[in-house]
């Protein structure tokens, strides 16, 4: 079995110029070339904000950048016909592709309704703090611009169980829509702020079958129109569990494919609940490790103070491996976004090499690292703030060691709060296979580890050159590797 990467294939300052479909399909042999085997892509279909959308705020699941919708035909990324292309170009030099989806809310609704509502307390949202009344939301989705075209589903209130605007006071507001379906909100897994289940604009109610079918069908059409291998899914802690349990059966069921999935439930410090989503959905969707992900920004901000044995622990790699997606940074973790969690420039090698180079769960490489950012957005204290992100020196490194070196059994050595270390002995099958490990966020680091009886008297060097010396490993197997202060260093055959 060869070592699969991931690749998230935007970041959330990606220029709104129209230009990463192109990108992709320019880029696709190189990223195959360089380990990447999937790529996610992010969400492909007409936002509220036309042109300038990252996807998020869905507003058109059908115009994949192709209607005069929104102020715009194409989408930030691009065209219909230009995502086609690329995902095709693609799969054709050997990647997989899985797409964004975002079924949570809608926003952007084409037409007001008289809704009746009452208000909720946002801090403990099982709390109505009004008599019902009515508002004017924008509940009507009709999509005058595609004109019925591949569907002619309208949304109304009938399809969401709250909003948070009225458009006759103009107030903003937490609102719980009354509909034939019932008032208050679906049950979800995330009891923050006493129920969880509304996140932004119109939330979507599952409880209406109506809705459940028209997203089935519309699985369907996505999926003949873009051929696809699998889904990343968004907001999947304020959605009702058994709708993407219904929703992928049938899917998989139906087009007779694997579709390969992985949902963001955000908990960074919460493994039990993305260990009770992963019973409530019987293994069906991977999760990412957010767990792992914060002990990675914690580990970043501590140096020294931070104990790297325990860095494993509370994390779903470490519990749930075969479910784990594993990464470093994403677009909502990087610096100015609303979750906000960054891993320190001097740990990401670090953080790199432990998802990479370990036998358990499925990384993901982060697009920033891969080709850098720069970009100005407002902190929290109300000004612009400026950010360059450089690009990782040590991932391309990291990337062709996973795809040839990191096989066969591995032995871990975290026996020390400030340098850790591990071993694959390699297999047969992948030539000069093989690899130690060592890392520091301390002083210079020293380990003895054991390489198998197989590297008796053959030589290591430092795959990153970090460590100019060569290593000799012993006659019975062991060797003592050495990595400098602070740094990371990973020992091949010479």
């Amino acid at each position: 079995m060869e070592n699969f990467t991931m690749l998230q294939y935007f970041e959330w300052y990606y220029p709104a110029d129209g230009s990463l479909w192109k990108k992709l399909a320019s880029d696709a042999q190189t990223l195959k070339d360089k380990g990447f085997d999937t790529l996610w892509l992010p969400p492909a279909h007409k936002g509220m904000s036309g042109a300038d959308s990252i996807g998020y705020d869905s507003y058109d699941l059908y115009d994949l950048g192709e209607f005069d919708q929104k102020g715009s035909i194409r989408t930030k990324y691009g065209t219909k016909d230009e995502l086609i292309s690329a995902i095709k170009t693609a799969q054709n030099v050997g990647l997989k592709v899985y797409v964004d989806i975002v079924l949570n809310h809608l926003g952007g609704g084409d037409e007001t309704e008289t809704v009746t509502v009452r208000k909720v307390d946002p801090k403990n949202r099982t709390a109505f703090i009004s008599e019902a009344f009515e508002i004017e939301a924008f509940t009507k989705f009709n999509y005058p611009g595609r004109a019925g075209k591949y569907s002619k589903f309208e949304w109304d209130f009938q399809c969401f169980s709250g909003v948070d605007y009225d458009h006759r006071s103009g107030e903003t507001a937490l609102y719980c829509i009354q509909n034939q379906y019932g008032e208050g909100w679906e049950e979800v897994l995330d009891k923050e702020n006493g129920n969880y289940d509304y996140l932004m604009l119109s939330d979507i109610d599952f409880r209406n079958p109506a809705v459940r079918e028209e997203l089935k069908a519309w699985g369907k059409w996505l999926h003949k129109t873009l051929g696809f291998d699998g889904f990343r899914l968004d907001a999947i802690k304020h959605m009702p569990a058994d709708f993407y349990n219904e929703w992928l059966d049938f899917l998989r069921e139906d087009l007779q494919k694997e579709l390969f999935t992985v949902g963001e439930y955000w908990a960074p410090h919460d493994l039990e609940s993305l260990l009770t989503y992963a019973e409530l959905t019987g293994g069906r969707i991977s999760l990412f490790d957010t767990c792992l992900q914060a002990n990675f920004s914690i580990a970043s901000q501590s140096g020294s103070n931070y104990d790297l044995a325990n860095i494993f622990e509370n994390t779903l790699v470490n519990v749930r491996p075969e479910l784990a997606v594993t990464f470093v940074e994403n677009h909502d973790t990087q610096p100015l976004q609303s979750l906000e969690q960054i891993v320190e420039p001097w740990f990401r090698a670090h953080a790199y090499a432990m998802i990479l180079l370990r036998e358990s769960g499925y990384p993901c490489v982060f697009y920033a690292d891969l080709y850098g950012s720069a970009y100005t957005d407002i902190g929290q204290d109300g000004r612009d703030h400026e950010v360059t992100i450089g690009h990782l020196p040590q991932l391309e490194i990291f990337l062709q060691l996973r795809k040839y070196q990191a096989y066969g059994f591995q032995r871990d050595y975290f026996d020390h709060p400030n340098c850790i270390g591990w071993t694959r002995e390699g297999i047969q099958e992948k030539e000069n296979s093989g690899l130690a490990v060592i890392l520091s966020n301390g002083e210079q680091g020293y380990k003895r580890m054991e390489m198998g009886n197989a590297f008796a008297g053959k030589k290591m060097i430092d795959a990153l050159g970090h460590v100019g010396q060569e290593i000799t490993i012993e006659e019975d197997g062991w060797a003592e590797f050495i990595c400098e202060a602070g740094s990371v260093s990973v020992w091949i055959l010479a």
